[in-house]
C-alpha cells in the first residue's frame, strides 16, 4: 500500500482532517458539510463559486493526498479560493506564512532554476521570483528528436545553464476546473496527442505531475488517476457575484457555476472553421450569458442598472466587434490568408465558455522579443532547413513537435472564472483584465474608445 501523507494547501503541513477547513478559510461553502458541492470565495470583482455535484472538499480523494516526496499534492498549485491555480498573491501569502518553506516553494520546478540555493529566508527569496511576481513554473523541456530547428543561444537573466539542447520555459499553472470543455490538455497540448481523448490525456497529465511537480517515486495507481480526474472533470467555476452588478443570475442573467455545469459541448461545437460534426454553421454569438440584461437600458434600478447594461456592452463587444486578425500563425497561415475578418469569438468560439473547441494553438505575439520583460530568457532559434533566425521568450508547442511553424504557439485557455486567477496569458504578461483589453485592442488595432474597454472588461469579470 501506498503512504498517504498529509494533504498540503497553504502552509507546511497539515493534516488530512484540516483540509476542507482550511479550503474555506478564504471563502465559505453554500451547503454545509465536508462534500458540500458549492464553495464561494470572494476576489476583487465579487464573488467566484465552483460547483461539483459530486461534492468538493472529499480529503480521501488523492487530489488533496502528497503522494510523491516533496509534499506537494495537486492541490499545492490548484488553490479553489484562486480559481483552482496559483496567484501572485497566494503564493506571496503563503511565502509569508512559512517563510519560504510551504511545498510549493522546491527547486526541482519552482524556483527560476533548478537546485537554486534555498539555505537561507533571503535566498528563498532570490529563487523564487516568478513563482512569487506572476505565479510562473519553471518547465525544463528537451529538444525533440527531428526538430527543425536547433536553440542557438539564450540570453537567460538567472544563468540557469541549460545549455543549448533543453529550454526552461516558464508558465502559470492551468485551472483544474472547467475541464470538461477542453479540446486539448496543457498550454502547449503535450498531454494531447493525435487520437488520444481529452480523458486519456488528463490521465496521462495527473500521473506526469506527481512523478514530475511532486517528484513521487511511484506512478499514480489506475484508481488514483481516475477519482483525480473524475473529480477534476466535475468541477465548474465561474463568477457568481459582481461587485457593481450583484448577482450574475438575477433578472435573466445566466451567470455561476450551475448554469455552466448544464452548457452543452462537444469537440468542434460552433468551430467557425466548418471542423463542427453536426456541421451546423458557426455563430459569432458564442456568449448568451446576459442577453436579457441588454434591454435593461430603459429600465429603473439606478447603479445596479448601469452595471448589467455595462456588462452586457461587453457581452455584445465580445460577440461582434469587428477584428482584423493578421499575423497569427496557426490561423492565417494554415488558412493561406493574410487577413481574416473575424471577432473574438472567431477564436474563443465555445458556447459559453471561450476557449476554442478544436485544437488550435496560435502564436499572438506574446512570446515576441519586443514584448519580452528583463525577467524572463531569451531564445534565438535557427532553422536548419533555411538558416532563418527566429527569437522568443518560448517556443511553445514547437518544444513537443519539433516543427519551425509551430514556435510561439499555445493554445487559448477556458475564459469563465477569469476574475478569480489574474494574472492572464501562459506567462502572466498581463496583470490585470484592463491588460488584457488593452493587449487585445493594440495587437489587433480595434481601435475600443475607452468606454467599449470598460464593457469588455466589466464582461470579462463576469464570466
Amino acid at each position: 500500500m501506498r503512504s498517504v501523507h498529509a494533504a498540503l494547501a497553504a502552509v507546511c503541513s497539515i493534516s488530512i482532517g484540516m483540509l476542507a477547513g482550511l479550503l474555506l478559510t478564504a471563502g465559505r461553502a453554500i451547503a454545509a458539510g465536508p462534500l458540500s458541492n458549492l464553495l464561494a470565495f470572494e476576489n476583487a470583482s465579487g464573488q467566484s463559486r465552483t460547483f461539483n455535484p459530486r461534492g468538493i472538499l472529499n480529503p480521501d480523494n488523492p487530489f488533496f493526498q502528497s503522494l510523491g516526496t516533496n509534499g506537494r499534492a495537486c492541490v499545492t498549485c490548484h488553490q479553489a479560493a484562486e480559481g483552482w491555480t496559483i496567484t501572485p498573491a497566494g503564493v506571496q501569502r503563503r511565502f509569508a506564512a512559512s517563510s519560504g518553506l510551504d511545498p510549493i516553494f522546491r527547486t526541482n520546478d519552482g524556483s527560476n532554476c533548478e537546485g537554486a540555493n534555498v539555505s537561507t529566508l533571503a535566498a528563498r527569496q532570490a529563487a523564487f521570483t516568478l513563482l512569487l511576481s506572476r505565479g510562473l513554473i519553471r518547465i525544463g523541456l528537451d529538444m525533440p528528436g527531428g526538430a527543425e530547428f536547433v536553440i542557438e543561444s539564450v540570453d537567460d537573466p538567472y544563468r540557469c545553464g541549460s545549455g543549448l539542447t533543453a529550454a526552461s520555459v516558464y508558465r502559470r499553472p492551468l485551472p483544474v476546473t472547467n475541464l470538461r470543455f477542453l479540446s486539448a490538455v496543457m498550454w502547449d497540448g503535450r498531454e494531447s496527442p493525435a487520437n488520444v481523448t481529452i480523458r486519456a490525456g488528463l490521465l496521462a497529465q495527473a500521473n506526469n505531475a506527481t512523478l514530475g511537480h511532486a517528484q513521487a517515486s511511484l506512478a499514480l495507481t489506475d484508481a488514483e488517476q481516475e477519482q483525480i480526474v473524475e473529480f477534476e472533470l466535475g468541477l465548474h467555476t465561474a463568477q457568481a457575484i459582481d461587485a457593481a452588478a450583484g448577482g450574475l443570475g438575477t433578472q435573466g442573467g445566466a451567470g455561476g457555476p450551475v448554469p455552466l455545469s448544464r452548457q452543452p459541448f462537444f469537440i468542434g461545437i460552433n468551430d467557425p472553421l466548418g471542423q463542427n460534426p453536426t456541421g451546423a454553421p458557426f455563430d459569432p454569438s458564442a456568449f448568451t450569458l446576459f442577453d436579457a440584461w441588454r434591454s435593461l437600458a430603459s429600465a429603473p434600478g439606478g447603479h445596479l442598472r448601469s452595471a448589467r447594461t455595462a456588462i452586457a456592452r461587453g457581452q455584445t463587444i465580445f460577440n461582434s466587434h469587428p477584428i482584423e486578425i493578421v499575423d497569427v500563425s496557426g490561423l492565417n497561415d494554415e488558412l493561406g490568408a493574410a487577413s481574416i475578418a473575424g471577432t473574438c469569438t472567431t477564436c474563443h468560439d465555445t458556447p459559453n465558455v471561450g476557449n476554442h473547441s478544436v485544437k488550435a494553438p496560435l502564436n499572438i505575439g506574446l512570446t515576441d522579443p519586443e514584448r519580452r520583460t528583463a525577467d524572463l530568457p531569451l531564445y534565438t532559434l535557427r532553422n536548419l532547413l533555411t538558416g532563418e533566425l527566429k527569437q522568443t521568450t518560448d517556443p511553445g508547442r514547437a518544444m513537443v513537435t519539433g516543427r519551425w511553424k509551430e514556435v510561439g504557439r499555445f493554445k487559448g485557455p477556458v475564459l469563465r472564472g477569469l476574475a478569480a486567477r489574474a494574472p492572464y496569458f501562459h506567462n502572466g504578461f498581463a496583470a490585470t483584465l484592463e491588460d488584457v483589453v488593452n493587449f487585445y485592442d493594440t495587437r489587433f488595432s480595434m481601435q475600443l474608445t475607452d468606454q467599449e474597454k470598460a464593457d469588455l472588461t466589466a464582461f470579462l469579470q463576469a464570466l
